[in-house]
């Protein structure tokens, strides 16, 4: 159970109950903003690095190997911290583990602006990785305890923030590229706007206390099956996300042959869909039921995949895009959004077990582009990662907690 004594009486709810009751509701949609707010501050972030991966790849004459091998630092990082996320959400509560790792977060950008090596960047991307996933199990138990309070899912619309701040990011990028500016002052200039976005928002952050008493069970215990197989659904749609995080303005610059700035319209187009995706995701899954909504999303991500291997050009790859961006938009928020309220586990330990799942599809996915591009072609690497979305649509019906 988790107790969320937060909002305090108002001295004048006795006398005028309908100021009471609108004062409430505008609170708590202060506080829904403001959790909106470090999702977005989380999307900035790493859509501002995605979208300078070609530029210090050619940098540091990087080839797609030495690439792939450098982007597996990052889930890496996310790895190792991930069995511990959730018992320090838990014991320091995931307000002040948020403020605390998103502020590294964004100082960890900055630095991997600063790469000359190899080396170098492979040690910024992991600690990168251990602050974004600190933020990551952080802002999600936040977001499970903001979907209580509101009594309907609308987790579809938070994640949909993250992926607003990644157009929004490519939007930035485009314009430090149009004036030429280094990545680390590209960086810098983004880490300001983020540390004033958490200054007017980090006071209304749910402080909540969770009382469950499972986590005092052995930090390596075996979990429970539904998480594992929401897991896996969370496998197969990031490996198709951090496909197209990394490797989308590779694919362009390399197979599509976009000109100029043009190299990162697929990740554009692609952050633009998933984005509006979650915005009404949270209405299309209570029209339609979770089952068929993420069932019709894995079909959308494996026929965006394929368009763009067998039409490699600059229209179709970029509409392509678009049905990867649509088809992954629901179903992390909504496999989180169903850990999170599983019976008789807190919040933030479920979260970190389908997490500890689902980031393998980071750790593997974008590695394995650069290894396959690498022995054959990028094309056949992004057709390999195409079957997943087939998968996501076989794999839902097995967890009854779908609906």
């Amino acid at each position: 159970m988790i107790n969320l004594n937060f909002l305090g009486r108002s001295k004048t709810k006795a006398k005028f109950k309908k100021t009471y009751k609108d004062a409430k509701v505008s609170y708590l949609n202060r506080i829904r903003w403001a959790v909106s707010m470090f999702y977005f501050g989380m999307g900035l972030c790493f859509a501002t690095w995605a979208s300078r991966i070609p530029d210090i790849k050619t940098a540091l004459q990087l080839s797609e190997g030495d690439l792939g091998s450098i982007l597996f630092a990052l889930p890496l990082g996310q790895l190792v911290i991930m069995p511990f996320s959730g018992q320090l959400v838990t014991r320091f509560g995931s307000h002040r583990i948020l403020i605390f790792s998103l502020l590294l977060y964004v100082f960890s950008m900055t630095n991997l602006g600063l790469a000359t090596a190899a080396w170098q960047l492979s040690l910024g991307l992991f600690v990168f990785g251990i602050f974004g996933n600190l933020s990551n199990i952080a802002v999600n138990t936040q977001g499970v305890y903001t979907e209580v309070l509101f009594k309907k899912t609308i987790m579809s619309s938070f994640h949909g923030m993250w992926s607003f701040a990644g157009f929004m990011g490519a939007l930035v990028g485009l314009a430090m590229l149009a004036f030429e500016l280094s990545p680390y002052t590209h960086f810098l200039i983004v880490a300001g706007i983020v540390f004033l976005m958490m200054a007017f928002n980090y006071k209304f952050l749910i402080k909540a206390k969770e009382t469950i008493q499972t986590e005092k069970k052995k930090l390596f215990s075996k979990p429970d099956s539904a998480l594992i197989w929401l897991g896996i659904i969370g496998f197969c749609c990031m490996a198709s996300e951090g496909v197209m995080f990394d490797w989308s303005g590779v694919y362009f610059k390399d197979v599509i042959k976009a000109p100029g700035p043009l190299v990162i319209l697929g990740y554009t187009s692609f952050m633009i869909m998933m984005a509006g995706g979650r915005f009404l995701g949270d209405g299309m899954i209570r029209k339609f039921g979770r089952k068929n909504v993420l069932q019709i999303s894995g079909i959308m991500i494996s026929a965006g995949l394929f368009t763009a291997v067998f039409f490699p050009f600059v229209i179709p790859a970029t509409i392509a895009f678009m049905f990867v961006g649509l088809g992954v938009s629901t179903i992390v928020p909504t496999v989180y959004s169903v850990a999170g309220k599983t019976p008789n586990v807190s919040p933030s330990v479920a979260l970190t077990t389908v997490s500890s799942v689902s980031f393998l599809g980071f750790l593997m996915g974008p590695p394995i582009i650069g290894y396959i591009a690498e022995l054959s072609s990028l094309r056949f690497s992004f057709a390999f990662i195409g079957i997943f979305g087939v998968l996501i649509a076989l794999m839902v019906s097995r967890i009854k907690a779908i609906e």
